[in-house]
């Protein structure tokens, strides 16, 4: 393993998936990365294709014997990086646990440094997308993030 060094990540206006593998390979390199503002990360495609997969991909199991689908913004990104990881290895699983992924940004991270991924910007796309967070109020989810 190299170094222990923690990395903030932004995820405004990133792409999901292409995200989500950068963070897995520096995961298991050894840094240990934390995720902010996961509702506002994008995925490609038409909006009602997007929510209509998610849907359908809800349906699978059972609603108390699993296999369980996460419907907030951070555990679909959380879960997204999962899948990217070697998560049955030990390595995966150390990996998965220095990654920590926060709807909007907690106070702790406010006056810190953060990092963006350019060349995985939502700038370099030219189909349409949506965001995590309307994909997840489309499959449930209902925020109560800045609702106290």
């Amino acid at each position: 393993m190299a170094t222990t060094e923690q990395t903030i990540i932004d995820a405004k206006g990133l792409v999901l998936g292409r995200m989500a593998s950068i963070i897995a390979k520096r995961l298991l390199q050894g840094e240990t990365v934390i995720v902010i503002n996961a509702e506002k990360a994008v995925i490609s495609g038409k909006k009602q294709s997007s929510v209509k997969e998610a849907k359908t991909f809800l349906e699978v199991g059972h609603p108390r014997k699993g296999p369980f689908h996460p419907r907030r913004p951070d555990q679909i990104v959380r879960r997204t990086i999962r899948g990217m990881l070697p998560w049955k290895k030990p390595k995966g699983k150390q990996a998965y646990k220095r990654l920590k992924v926060f709807i909007e940004v907690p106070d702790e991270f406010k006056e810190k440094e953060t990092q963006t991924i350019p060349e995985v910007s939502v700038d370099n796309l030219k189909c349409p997308y949506i965001t995590v967070g309307e994909l997840a109020k489309e499959i449930g989810w209902t925020s109560t993030v800045g609702e106290q």
